[in-house]
């Protein structure tokens, strides 16, 4: 099978694999290596969970291995190795590889200005009834 775009190369698999917990118990996993291509192919495309393609199992199976690393610190580690890994090799990033949602794209520029009160509110004690004021 040829290199796909979004999957890792042979040089990340050989650094992330030996990060990944190990269940030796009970059912046996999916492939992990399909998974996080899986995985990885969402996050770099920016599309829903569902839209993974079959070649990498289940969407249920690459949500679920996903959110169960975010809460055990995987990702943490694997960031941090192939930082490492890589350490010294210039990387850039620009607007072609990031995604924005759509709401975010109309944002206004500038400094906001805080809301103004109402004409009719005033902030003096005698207008509220307060004795001995004014």
């Amino acid at each position: 099978m040829s290199q796909r775009r979004y999957e890792l190369t042979g040089f990340e698999w050989s650094i992330i694999e030996p990060l990944l917990p190990n269940k030796p118990r009970g059912v046996p996993r999916a492939d992990d290596r399909k998974v996080l291509n899986g995985i990885y192919w969402r996050l770099r495309t920016g599309s829903p969970w569902a839209d993974i393609p079959e070649r990498y199992g289940p969407y249920t199976t690459c949500y679920n291995r996903f959110v169960r690393w975010r809460k055990l610190g995987v990702w943490d580690r694997i960031f941090e190795a192939i930082t490492k890994a890589y350490e010294g090799d210039l990387h850039s990033i620009d607007s072609s590889s990031i995604k924005v949602h759509q709401h975010a794209a109309n944002a206004k520029r500038g400094l906001r200005k805080p809301p103004r009160p109402p004409v009719w509110l005033t902030f003096e004690p005698c207008a509220w009834g307060v004795r001995g004021a004014g």
